[in-house]
C-alpha cells in the first residue's frame, strides 16, 4: 500500500486532499459538574483531534455554567464533525464557532487574548535589555530580585509568542500561559 494513503490513527486522515487546515476558536457552554471537561477532552483525544489551547471557567454562578474555549485546527469537514460531536455530549448547552461568527459579521477573527507569566534570569546589560523590551511590549514586572524578573503580559497569541522569542536569548527560564480567552465583537452574546 502507498505510504501516503496509510491511516495515521487520526481522524485527520479521513479528509479530502484539497481541503486545507483552518484554525478555529470554539466556545462551549456546559454544566459545571465533575467529569464534563474530561468528556470534552476525551472527544478530541479519542478521535485524534488536537487542541492548541484550552481554557475553562465558571461564568454563570447561579446557573452553574462554565465556558470552555477551545482553539483547534482541522479541515472544514473535521471541524464540522467536532462541532456536531460536541453538541451531542449531554451536559453541553451550546457550541459556538467564534471564528465562523466573526467571519459572518465581517471581522477577521474573534477578540482573543492570552495571559502569560514569563521568568527571565539576567544581570547587567541583559537585565537592562529585558526590562526595556518588556516596557515596549507593555509587560508588567510582577516579581523581581537581583537575579530575575517575572513579567506578566497580555495580548494576542502572536504578541505573546514574539515576546517569548525575544526573551529567549536574554535568559528565558520559564513560561506559563493561560490559553486563549475569546468572544465575538458586537452586542450579542454567545
Amino acid at each position: 500500500m502507498n505510504a501516503q494513503l496509510q491511516p495515521t490513527g487520526s481522524a485527520y486522515f479521513i479528509t479530502k486532499e484539497t481541503e486545507r487546515d483552518e484554525r478555529r476558536t470554539l466556545a462551549v457552554l456546559v454544566d459545571n459538574e465533575p467529569g464534563v471537561l474530561a468528556r470534552v477532552i476525551g472527544l478530541f483525544s479519542g478521535r485524534g483531534y488536537n487542541i492548541d489551547s484550552l481554557t475553562v471557567s465558571e461564568t454563570e454562578h447561579e446557573k452553574h455554567l462554565s465556558r470552555i474555549t477551545i482553539v483547534t485546527r482541522g479541515t472544514p469537514h473535521v471541524l464540522t464533525q467536532i462541532k456536531h460531536q460536541l453538541e451531542r455530549i449531554v451536559p453541553v448547552h451550546r457550541v459556538v464557532d467564534l471564528s465562523e461568527v466573526a467571519e459572518e459579521r465581517g471581522h477577521d477573527r474573534a477578540m482573543e487574548r492570552e495571559l502569560a507569566l514569563v521568568k527571565v534570569r539576567g544581570k547587567g546589560e541583559q537585565r537592562v535589555e529585558a526590562l526595556r523590551l518588556a516596557d515596549a511590549f507593555r509587560a508588567q514586572v510582577i516579581d523581581a530580585n537581583t537575579e530575575h524578573f517575572i513579567f506578566e503580559i497580555t495580548g494576542r497569541v502572536s504578541k505573546i509568542e514574539q515576546f517569548i522569542s525575544i526573551m529567549t536569548p536574554l535568559g528565558l527560564v520559564e513560561v506559563c500561559r493561560t490559553g486563549a480567552a475569546a468572544m465575538n465583537r458586537g452586542p450579542e452574546g454567545m
